[in-house]
């Protein structure tokens, strides 16, 4: 399925419709790359991935189809042309990492497809994962924090020196670059304040972005976005562009989603997606998750109903969720 630029909420309203009211998001994807033998502490983190294993990347992509996922986030949450850049890369083969993310989630979304078709002619199909459905691949645009790999996504806090004019020439050139490569949604996520949320919606208006986008930002108290600005201002901010198709929280505790739901349900009427992490917390430094405030795969599932019934149409899991979230997850919202 693909989006027209007509009218980007009502092919939201189509595709939610399509679902059943409601779609799954796949799962953590650097953890689950490191699961699977990738090595990613690296200030590249899982874009590094990009040149080395790239078939590792579709075979998570995968995995989560095969767990129910109704959209794919692709690998580009740290892939960014300055970064490639400063490995010795050149401006076009940083570029082209950019689209080969996109790529790659397009390639595992046909596979997925085509043994879909083939499972339909299979008499043991219901014995099967693979089951046709509507999938979308939503590129990741990560923050400004995110390249800095000092775990600034996490406080919000670049310092006076990074304007608005800064952030939307660090951002602009791969927002198009990831933008002609076809995906259906622009996800910009853990957005972590007020200024990068406007650098965003500033960017889809003057480079004339004509393909969707969601909103998604991080909190650490509940209320507010990591960097203490106010989440209503910052989702206000989001509702307002035009692109926007849904709006809402990632890489957040599980405990905070429900009031964050509540929140965002005051300023928008647009659906609402969260894919929280596991409760961890990251240690920017170490380059890996502290695992002492998580809670269990089988806790985190127990909230979906209630985060469904507040308000959340498209659910998912961040940084520490597995295949196996993913697809209790779909069984919770499917009714299985």
């Amino acid at each position: 399925m693909g989006f027209g630029v007509e009218d980007p909420r009502a092919l939201m309203r189509e595709f939610l419709r399509e679902t059943g009211g409601c779609a799954v998001i796949d799962g953590g994807l650097a953890t689950e790359l490191e699961a699977n033998g990738a090595d990613i502490k690296d200030a590249l983190w899982s874009s590094k991935c990009l040149f080395t294993t790239p078939d590792l990347i579709k075979k998570v992509h995968l995995d989560y189809l095969e767990a129910g996922a109704n959209i794919l986030i692709t690998a580009s949450y740290q892939a960014t042309i300055q970064g490639f850049e400063s490995r010795g890369f050149s401006r076009e083969e940083s570029e082209t990492f950019l689209r080969r993310s996109v790529e790659i989630a397009v390639e595992a979304r046909d596979e997925f497809l085509e043994k879909c078709s083939k499972a339909s002619a299979d008499a043991n199909q219901e014995k099967t994962n693979f089951k046709n459905r509507p999938i979308l691949i939503a590129a990741s645009i990560g923050s400004y924090g995110a390249y800095l790999a000092d775990g600034s996504e996490y406080s919000g806090d670049y310092g006076e020196e990074v304007t608005l004019d800064v952030l939307k020439e660090f951002h602009k050139r791969r927002l198009q670059v990831i933008s002609e490569a076809g995906p259906d949604i622009i996800a910009f996520e853990t957005i972590p304040n007020k200024i990068e949320t406007q650098a965003y919606v500033e960017l889809l208006e003057e480079c004339n972005i004509k393909i969707p986008a969601w909103f998604s930002f991080n909190s650490k108290d509940g209320i507010n976005v990591v960097s203490g600005d106010s989440l209503i201002d910052c989702a206000s901010i989001a509702d307002s562009c035009v692109n926007t198709v849904a709006l809402g929280i990632n890489c957040t505790p599980p405990r905070f989603i429900h009031d964050l739901i509540l929140s965002i349900c005051k300023v928008t009427d647009k659906p609402i997606l969260i894919y929280p992490n596991s409760g961890e917390s990251y240690d920017a430094h170490k380059k890996e998750w502290v695992a002492s405030s998580g809670v269990s795969e089988e806790d985190f599932v127990s909230y979906v109903s209630k985060w469904h019934e507040a308000g959340a149409s498209l659910i998912g899991g961040c940084c520490r969720t597995t295949p196996n979230t993913i697809r209790a997850i779909s069984k919770v919202l499917r009714g299985a």
